[in-house]
């Protein structure tokens, strides 16, 4: 018999709110900031991130972004506008269409996923680029569950300058949005990148979230063996391959990897010097 692991992760979502909008807000005002940029998909996590957000700096120091493709769905535009509606921010629309085709038409032979991949890079470029232009720092919508599986494009949408719900499984996330008062069209709706006609997170993962969810809390937070796992009731094949996908993408949770020819080389021992000059 499986062991109830969704019960486990019942979130207390007052305490998780309080702590999520000051991690925002520190982080944000500690390096001379106020503002936050980000890009608003009409997904569950991204509305979730931006009811967070304007929480901790106020709406009017939040600007969204919708980037929709030629075919992204209507109903992503819809959801993405009643968060707008719902909170006050600041928004606007940026097309994404004019500016990745050209790349597609040199490259045809591109499949699903690499164009998948450019989209999501050509989202952060603007992101980034808004950043700049209104002084303010990029916040991202990564959920622990996509972060630990790496179903993540490097330097698209796992690139942010910080990530306020990376540690909260899906199951939370919706706990979380509940709470907080997303619409219940967003926080029902199938999780999707919306990156191409049809597409669902769950399928491309081939499991659901609420499965990997618990694979992934025993495996990583409670420390179990694969055998473990298995042992609590669930199937061998599921827990080997949600822990071969962890394994395989450990790269994208990590920064580049630097060659080390000194004693002092940037990365973890460089943050520490950091600390020392403030």
């Amino acid at each position: 018999m499986t062991t109830d692991v969704l019960s486990q992760l019942k979130l207390n979502t007052d305490l998780a709110r309080r702590v999520i909008t000051l991690f925002i807000r520190k982080e944000i005002t500690r390096v001379g900031f106020k503002r936050a940029v980000l890009g608003l998909s009409g997904g569950l996590d991204s509305a979730l991130v931006a009811y967070l957000t304007a929480e901790a700096l106020g709406p009017e120091n939040v600007l969204a972004i919708r980037m929709p493709y030629r075919t992204s769905s209507p109903e992503s535009l819809e959801h993405a506008q009643l968060v707008i509606d719902a909170l006050g921010v600041r928004h606007d629309t940026v097309d994404i269409t004019p500016m990745v085709e050209p790349l597609f038409e040199r490259f045809p032979d591109m499949d699903a996923s690499r164009r998948g991949n450019v989209m999501a890079r050509q989202r952060m470029i603007i992101l980034f680029d808004q950043s700049a232009a209104w002084n303010a720092l990029v916040v991202g919508t990564s959920n622990k569950t996509e972060t630990l599986l790496g179903y993540t494009t490097i330097y698209g949408d796992n690139a942010a300058a910080i990530q306020p719900i990376a540690d909260l499984y899906k199951a939370q996330v919706r706990q979380l949005a509940r709470a907080v008062g997303v619409p219940e069209a967003i926080v029902n709706k199938a999780p999707s990148a919306d990156l191409w006609p049809g597409q669902t997170d769950e399928g491309e993962l081939g499991y659901t979230y609420d499965q990997a969810d618990q694979v992934l809390y025993l495996l990583v937070d409670r420390h179990y063996t694969l055998d473990d796992a298995v042992e609590a009731g669930f199937p061998r094949d599921l827990v080997e391959r949600v822990w071969r996908t962890v394994q395989r993408n450990q790269f994208k949770r990590e920064l580049p990897v630097v060659a080390k020819l000194s004693r002092r080389t940037i990365g973890h021992d460089f943050l520490y010097l950091r600390d020392w000059g403030t």
